[in-house]
């Protein structure tokens, strides 16, 4: 190198020119050093080491990681405090009607109901000739209905068995005599009938009804009420009768009674 420096030293200026013009377009175009990057024709000592630069920005985020590995399950936790109950939820739809059930056993016979009863009709005897007195009952001793066996004949009087509204009908043949008589219940007059005669060669007739209401243990009858009036008469062609007929009772829901 150092020959080659004296050599271009002893040029003359015209003989160096070429050389000068090649190493300026040497250096115009060839690619620019970096700094401290210049080759250099000696080798240098190490330089003293420079001062920390700054700190650079941060750097981009980096990737997710790989999923860990399971761990062991922990202990179970106590049991927390019951919460508050929530808030009603809407009604649902109506579900589909469901299939029919099997047909259930056959229930035991039941009893059978039975209206309660009470009736009777009776009718004077034609044969018979007992006077007639005030105050008695009169005895319709001939029975013609009294399957309950509510009215006594013996004693012309009707005892109330069930409670309820009874109908009693009095159809009395007056002949020889003027007839008055009155319908008793326990003692008490109720209603009261009157039929003149006045000598007629025919009997006439006398008749007359009422509705009571009975409890258990009543009676009921026919009594003369005036003694110049007790024209009752009966004969094969004609009678003289005391019906009675329970119409409704006052049994509700009541069990059998016949």
């Amino acid at each position: 190198m150092l020959v080659s420096l004296n050599r271009l030293k002893a040029m003359t200026p015209l003989q160096s020119w070429p050389l000068v013009l090649l190493l300026v377009l040497l250096i115009r175009y060839s690619n620019p050093l970096d700094d401290n990057k210049i080759p250099s024709l000696c080798t240098g000592s190490p330089g003293i080491p420079g001062s920390p630069g700054l700190h650079g920005s941060p750097g981009q985020p980096g990737r997710d990681g790989r999923d860990g590995r399971d761990a062991q399950p922990g202990e179970k936790g106590e049991r927390g405090d019951r919460g508050e109950p929530g808030q009603p939820g809407i009604r649902g739809l109506t579900g589909d009607r469901g299939d029919p059930g099997e047909k259930g056993e056959k229930g035991s016979p039941g009893e059978c109901a039975v209206a309660p009863k009470s009736a009777f009709s009776a009718k004077i005897s034609e044969t018979r000739t007992t006077p007639l007195v005030v105050g008695d009952a009169v005895r319709f001793d001939k029975i013609v209905l009294n399957e309950q066996g509510d009215y006594n004949a013996e004693t012309g009087r009707f005892t109330c068995r069930v409670p309820g509204v009874y109908y009693f009908a009095v159809h009395a043949t007056v002949y020889r005599s003027s007839l008055q008589f009155d319908l008793m219940k326990n003692g008490h007059t109720v209603a009261s009938y009157f039929q003149i005669f006045g000598n007629w060669s025919k009997p006439a007739s006398l008749s007359g009804g009422t509705l009571l209401h009975l409890i258990p243990g009543d009676q009921v009858w026919v009594q003369m009420a005036l003694g110049e009036y007790t024209g009752f008469y009966s004969s094969p062609k004609t009678d003289s009768t005391f019906t009675g007929f329970l119409v409704y009772s006052d049994w509700k829901n009541s069990a059998v009674f016949a």
